[in-house]
C-alpha cells in the first residue's frame, strides 16, 4: 500500500521517494494504497513532498482495491504496524475511529493544511464526537446524467431536483427499443458496493432504512417494498436487457454507447460521460438524484481517505505527509503538471470557488451540490443508530449487503418477486444481527 513483503505477494507495487540510497537519518514511512489513477498521480508528484520533506523518505504498497482493503484490515485489528499511512474509505473510518484503531488529525497538521475548508459533509463522515480521524483525498456523491437531446425530444424538461416519478415518467417516454435506448441505466450487479450502494441510497429517500433505533432490521416495512417494487417497475419498464448483471462499469459503456436516455450513478463519472470516449459528450446534462418530498434525496457518499493507524511509531511524519497530500496546495501542483480537470474532486470548499476549475468541469456546481444534500450522520427519514449514507458503519454490514444485494439483483433477474426478495432480506438480516449480538 515495505517492510513486510512476504505478507502481500506479487501484487505490491513498491517504491521509495527520492534517492536511490535513502538517507540512514531520515524517518521512512510505508503508505498502503489502492491503485487507481488519482493515487499513481500522486506517487507521481512525490519529489514535490519530498523536495518539502527532505527528512522523510516515503515507501509506497499498492494493491488492488480487494487486497488493499484486505491487508490493511488485517494489519490495522491485529496492531500490525506494517503501515504508517493507509488509503481506507468512508465505511471503514468510523468503525475503525470508534475502535481506537486511528490517530485523530485535529491536531498535528500543517499550519496551511486549513480543517475548515473540507466540505462539511465529506468531513462528517469521517468525524466522530468532533475528531477527525481520516483527511479526505477525492470525494463523490451520485447524481443524474441524462441525455438533454432525447429529454427534448420527448417533450420534456429535466429540473435541477426531480422526483422519482418524473425520473420514472422520462424515463418511459425516452426508452426506444427498435433503436436500443433505455430510457433507464441504473446498478443491478448485486454487491454492497454495486447495487445495494444504489438502492439503500435510493431507499433513504422513500422513507426507508436499513434497522430502527433498536437494531431491528426494516426489510417488512412498506417504504421498503414501495423502493423495491418502484425500482423493479421502472427497470423493468424502461432499463435495458440483463440489468441485473450491470454496475458502474457496464452502465458506463451503456451512457458512452448513446443507449442510455438516464443514467444515476457516481459523480465521478461526469468527466467519462463527457470525455472523448463518449458518443454523446455534447448531449449530456445533470441534476441532483431523485426525491420523493420527504426531505432526503436518493444519492450516497464516499470519500478515499488517507489515516494514520495507532500502531504506526512514526505518526509525526505521516502527518506532514497527509497535510501535503491533502492539503489545498496540492490541488494547484497537480493543475499545473496536469491541468484542472484532474484535481481530486469533491474534498474543499476552496476548490469549486475556484474559477479555473468551474471552467474546466462543467459538471463541478452539480457535483458539489449532490455532495452537499447528502448527510452522512442523518441519512434517512426516521432516525437511525448508523452513520453512513449508502452503507451502514458496522462490520458486518459488508457481508448482509452482499447477501442483500443478491436477494434484489435476482428479483431484478425475475427469478423472485419483490416480496420473496425482502422477506429473504429481512430473514437473513435478522439472522445476522442476532448472531452478531445485536
Amino acid at each position: 500500500m515495505t517492510l513486510k513483503h512476504a505478507l502481500y505477494g506479487a501484487t505490491a507495487l513498491t517504491l521509495v521517494a527520492g534517492s536511490a540510497f535513502a538517507d540512514a537519518h531520515a524517518t521512512t514511512i510505508t503508505i498502503a494504497t489502492v491503485n487507481n489513477g488519482d493515487m499513481i498521480r500522486m506517487q507521481g508528484l512525490t519529489d514535490d513532498f519530498n523536495d518539502k520533506n527532505p527528512d522523510i523518505n516515503v515507501e509506497w504498497v499498492t494493491l488492488e482495491e480487494n487486497v488493499l482493503r484486505q491487508n490493511v484490515t488485517t494489519d490495522i485489528s491485529t496492531g500490525g504496524g506494517a503501515y504508517d499511512v493507509m488509503t481506507i474509505g468512508t465505511y471503514e473510518v468510523p468503525i475503525w475511529g470508534r475502535n481506537g484503531w486511528l490517530v485523530s488529525l485535529n491536531e498535528g497538521m500543517a499550519d496551511d493544511w486549513n480543517a475548515d475548508d473540507l466540505l462539511p459533509a465529506i468531513a462528517g463522515g469521517l468525524t466522530i464526537d468532533g475528531e477527525l480521524y481520516a483527511a479526505p483525498f477525492y470525494g463523490e456523491s451520485s447524481m443524474v446524467m441524462y441525455r438533454k437531446d432525447l429529454m427534448e425530444k420527448a417533450g420534456l424538461e429535466m429540473p435541477d431536483a426531480p422526483t422519482w416519478d418524473f425520473i420514472r415518467e422520462a424515463a418511459a417516454a425516452m426508452t426506444d427499443r427498435e433503436n436500443e435506448i433505455n430510457g433507464i441505466c441504473a446498478r443491478g450487479k448485486a454487491g454492497w458496493g454495486e447495487n445495494m450502494a444504489f438502492l439503500t441510497a435510493m431507499s433513504n429517500s422513500f422513507g426507508a432504512r436499513w434497522f430502527d433505533e433498536e437494531w431491528k432490521a426494516q426489510f417488512d416495512s412498506e417504504a421498503w417494498a414501495t423502493t423495491l417494487n418502484f425500482y423493479l417497475d421502472m427497470m423493468n419498464e424502461s432499463g435495458p436487457n440483463g440489468a441485473a448483471n450491470n454496475g458502474f462499469n457496464e452502465n458506463l459503456t451503456l451512457f458512452q454507447q448513446g443507449k442510455c436516455g438516464m443514467w444515476i450513478d457516481a459523480t465521478v463519472a461526469a468527466s467519462f460521460v463527457t470525455g472523448d470516449d463518449s458518443t454523446v459528450a455534447d448531449q449530456v446534462g445533470f441534476a441532483l438524484a431523485p426525491d420523493t418530498g420527504l426531505g432526503k434525496r436518493g444519492n450516497w457518499l464516499w470519500a478515499w481517505s488517507l489515516a494514520i493507524p495507532a500502531s504506526s511509531e512514526k505518526q509525526e511524519a505521516a502527518k506532514a505527509f497527509i497535510s501535503w497530500a491533502t492539503g489545498p496546495a496540492y490541488a494547484e501542483l497537480v493543475a499545473s503538471n496536469e491541468g484542472w480537470a484532474n484535481v481530486p474532486p469533491g474534498t474543499r470548499t476552496s476548490l469549486y470557488e475556484n474559477q479555473e476549475y468551474l471552467d474546466a468541469a462543467p459538471f463541478a456546481k452539480m457535483t458539489l451540490d449532490s455532495i452537499n444534500s447528502a448527510d452522512p450522520t442523518n441519512p434517512t427519514v426516521d432516525p437511525v443508530p448508523y452513520t453512513g449514507v449508502q452503507f451502514v458503519a458496522i462490520p458486518e454490514f459488508a457481508g448482509i449487503a452482499s447477501e442483500v444485494g443478491q436477494q434484489f439483483s435476482d428479483a431484478l433477474a425475475g427469478n423472485q418477486t419483490a416480496e420473496q426478495a425482502l422477506a429473504n432480506a429481512q430473514e437473513l438480516t435478522t439472522e445476522e444481527m442476532e448472531a452478531a449480538g445485536y
